[in-house]
């Protein structure tokens, strides 16, 4: 149903966890295969995705790239692109499976993508007012964080033209879907506050 893309680099000690969270999406036949798409940087993405059962890609520094690469490798209709530091919440397969399929029963695969809630790890006041602008953010201009990941089908994500090349290129990306077409789920992805 979903290929899950990874773009890694130097964050092998947070990409277990980010893994460990996407088992009961495997288990309940959400999560098609998992992509680690790495540039390179550190032998231990390669180990972990051996050891976890994902498929593990070389790629370029240019983490846009990466993604693309990711994308053109994937062989689910619909993708799933995170950060190797998220964590996706308890309740996300039900949200997920949800969200494609009243999508794909109204025909409406072309024109929306869907994105979690931000959580951010920590206690205290700073982690919530930090949410809650984020929050407010998405809902003045439409557009969340890059960290807080991206469910597309492939055939918008084409329309789209994927990912470009650069830093910024998630950013860019949810740009183009535009305001309205991004549906904000209620399932969270869990971030360090840093």
């Amino acid at each position: 149903m979903i290929s899950v893309v990874i773009p890694t680099d130097e964050t092998s000690k947070r990409l277990i966890p980010t893994l460990a969270a996407l088992v009961p999406g495997a288990a309940a036949g959400i999560v098609r295969e998992v992509l680690l798409v790495d540039s390179g940087a550190s032998a231990e993405v390669a180990e972990i995705a051996d050891a976890a059962g994902c498929e593990y890609l070389s790629g370029p520094a240019d983490p846009g790239a990466r993604m693309r690469q990711g994308a053109a490798a994937a062989r689910a209709p619909w993708l799933l692109f995170l950060e190797p530091r998220g964590l996706l919440q308890e309740g996300w397969t039900r949200e997920v499976r949800t969200f494609t399929d009243q999508v794909e029963r109204i025909g409406a695969t072309d024109r929306r993508a869907a994105t979690f809630r931000l959580a951010l790890d920590g206690f205290g006041v700073s982690p919530r007012v930090k949410e809650a602008a984020a929050m407010l953010g998405h809902a003045l201009t439409g557009r969340p964080r890059p960290e807080q990941g991206l469910l597309i089908h492939r055939r918008f994500y084409e329309a789209l033209g994927g990912h470009a090349p650069g830093p910024h290129s998630m950013k860019r990306l949810t740009a183009r879907i535009g305001r309205g077409r991004l549906v904000l789920l209620r399932s969270q992805m869990l971030l360090p506050e840093n």
